[in-house]
C-alpha cells in the first residue's frame, strides 16, 4: 500500500506565474515606452544585454517555443506555415514554433492569446554549442527584416577541461557583443548594471540547484511537472534580480516542506527520472503515473541541469557531483569592473552547466545520469525520445543501455517536445502500464 504524506500548494507558486506572464506581456509592450528589446537563446549570456539599461526586456526562443507547443492549434498552424516554407521536420521544434509564428506573424501570450504583429527585437543575441542555435537567429533576423544578430562560440568544451586560454576566448568575444550592442542602440554601456546582473545571474542556477537537491527526501517536496513552470523563469531572465528574489524564496519554502514532511503528491511509493524535455502539450504524462501509480518524478538531468549550476565532473573526469556551484560570495570572488564580471559569467556558466557538457561526451552523460538516480533514490528512469532536439537526444539510447547494465529499470516512449502531431498517447499509456506492471507496481485503483 502506498504511504500517505500530507501536501500543500506552494505558497510562492502565483509569483512565479505572474512574473512568466509579465515577461512576455513586457517584451510585446516594450517598443511603446521607448526601451530596447532583443531575443535570443535561453542559454545566451542573459546577464550583459542588462548593461545596457534598467528597460532592457529579453525574449528567450525556447521557453517561447514551448508555449507555442503548449497551445495545440496555434502550434499546428506555425508548423505547418513553416513547413510549407521548406523548413524540415527533423529541425528543432522550438525553432520551426518559433519561426512560424513570425512566419504568421502572430505572437501568442501565456493564456492563448493571440497577438499581431509578432513583436520585432532590435537584435538577436545567442550562443552557440547546438548545430541551430546561431542560425535559428541568423534566420530569424532574416523573416523579421534585417535584425542584427551575434553569436557567442561557447564550443570549447566540458568545463573540468576548461583553461584560461579557453575562458579568455569566450570572454573577448563577450566584450566585443558589448560594443556591437552598443552600436546597435546608441546607448552608452553601464557596468554597475551588468555587475548587478552578474550576481543575480549566479545566485537563481545555484538557488535552483540548492531547490533541486531538497528532492532527495523522502517525501519528495517537488514534483517536476511543477518543476517545469518553476524553473522556467532561468530561461527567461535568470540575470533579473527579482527571478534570484523569487528562487530564494522558493528555496526557504522547499525547506519547509522537507522540515515538516510535505510531499509532492499523498501517495508516494514510486519514485523515477526523466531525462529530456517533456512533450509540451502532453504533460498528463506526469499526472498520469501520479494518479494511476503514486509515482513521482523527482527530475531529470534536464529539469536540474539545463540552467542549475552543479559543481559536475571532477578534475580526472571520473566522478559526478550533484553538488551546487558556489557563488561569488561564497567563493570570495569579489566582482568590481567589466572585466571581473565577463570573466565570472564565462568561468561559472561554461563550468557548471550540466547541459553544456553533453555536446563532447556521451560518458559525461552516463556518468552523470546513473549518479543522479542513486543521489534521488530513484527506482527507475522513464525516458522521452525526443525527436525535437537534437542535442537532448544525443547519447540517449548510449545512457539507455548504460542503465540497463547498471540493473536500473528503463522505459522509454517516444514524442516531440514542440510538435504535438508527434506524440502518440494511447501508446504512451500502454508502454507506462506495462512497465510499471513488469516491476510489480500495480494501480492504486487495485491495491
Amino acid at each position: 500500500m502506498a504511504k500517505e504524506f500530507k501536501v500543500e500548494p506552494l505558497k510562492v507558486w502565483n509569483d512565479f506565474k505572474k512574473y512568466r506572464e509579465q515577461y512576455y506581456r513586457d517584451y510585446l509592450e516594450a517598443k511603446d515606452n521607448g526601451a530596447v528589446r532583443w531575443a535570443g537563446s535561453a542559454w545566451a549570456f542573459d546577464a550583459v544585454p542588462a548593461g545596457l539599461g534598467e528597460d532592457v526586456y529579453p525574449l528567450t526562443g525556447e521557453p517561447y517555443g514551448a508555449t507555442v507547443a503548449f497551445f495545440k492549434d496555434f502550434s499546428r498552424r506555425a508548423l505547418e506555415k513553416a513547413e510549407r516554407a521548406g523548413v524540415p521536420r527533423d529541425l528543432c521544434g522550438y525553432l520551426r514554433n518559433y519561426w512560424g509564428s513570425i512566419m504568421m506573424d502572430k505572437y501568442v501570450l501565456t493564456d492563448g492569446t493571440e497577438v499581431e504583429p509578432f513583436p520585432k527585437p532590435d537584435f538577436n543575441y545567442t550562443i552557440h554549442i547546438c548545430c541551430t542555435h546561431a542560425k535559428w537567429y541568423h534566420r530569424a533576423g532574416e523573416l523579421e527584416g534585417d535584425v542584427p544578430t551575434y553569436a557567442v562560440d561557447i564550443s570549447v568544451g566540458p568545463g573540468y577541461l576548461l583553461d584560461d586560454r579557453k575562458i579568455n576566448y569566450v570572454v573577448r568575444q563577450l566584450e566585443d557583443s558589448i560594443k556591437w550592442m552598443e552600436q546597435i542602440t546608441g546607448r552608452e554601456y553601464d557596468d554597475e548594471l551588468l555587475i548587478k546582473a552578474v550576481l543575480a545571474e549566479a545566485d537563481s542556477m545555484s538557488t535552483w540547484a540548492k531547490i533541486c537537491k531538497l528532492n532527495q527526501n523522502i517525501p519528495a517536496p517537488l514534483e517536476e511537472k511543477s518543476m517545469f513552470t518553476l524553473y522556467a523563469l532561468l530561461v527567461l531572465h535568470r540575470a533579473d534580480p527579482r527571478v534570484a528574489e523569487l528562487y530564494n524564496k522558493l528555496y526557504e519554502e522547499t525547506q519547509d516542506r522537507v522540515k515538516r514532511g510535505i510531499g509532492a503528491i499523498n501517495n508516494e511509493q514510486f519514485r523515477f527520472l526523466t531525462d529530456n524535455p517533456p512533450p509540451w502539450a502532453f504533460l498528463n504524462v506526469y499526472r498520469y503515473l501520479e494518479k494511476e501509480y503514486g509515482a513521482v518524478s523527482l527530475g531529470s538531468v534536464y529539469t536540474f541541469g539545463l540552467e542549475g549550476a552543479w559543481l559536475g565532473m571532477d578534475e580526472k573526469g571520473e566522478t559526478w557531483r550533484w553538488e551546487p556551484a558556489p557563488t561569488p560570495e561564497e567563493a570570495g570572488v569579489e566582482i568590481s569592473n567589466r572585466e571581473d564580471a565577463l570573466r565570472w559569467t564565462a568561468e561559472f556558466n561554461l563550468r557548471y552547466r550540466p547541459g553544456w557538457q553533453h555536446p563532447y561526451s556521451h560518458k559525461i552523460r552516463k556518468i552523470e545520469t546513473l549518479q543522479m538516480i542513486k543521489d534521488w533514490k530513484a527506482d527507475a528512469m522513464i525516458m522521452h525520445l525526443n525527436r525535437g532536439c537534437e542535442l537532448w537526444a544525443m547519447s540517449e539510447l548510449e545512457v539507455r543501455d548504460y542503465l540497463v547494465k547498471h540493473n536500473i529499470p528503463v522505459a522509454t516512449y517516444e514524442g516531440n517536445m514542440a510538435d504535438p502531431r508527434e506524440f502518440d498517447e494511447a501508446r504512451t499509456w500502454n508502454v507506462i502500464d506495462s512497465f510499471m506492471e513488469s516491476l510489480g507496481i500495480k494501480k492504486l485503483s487495485k491495491q
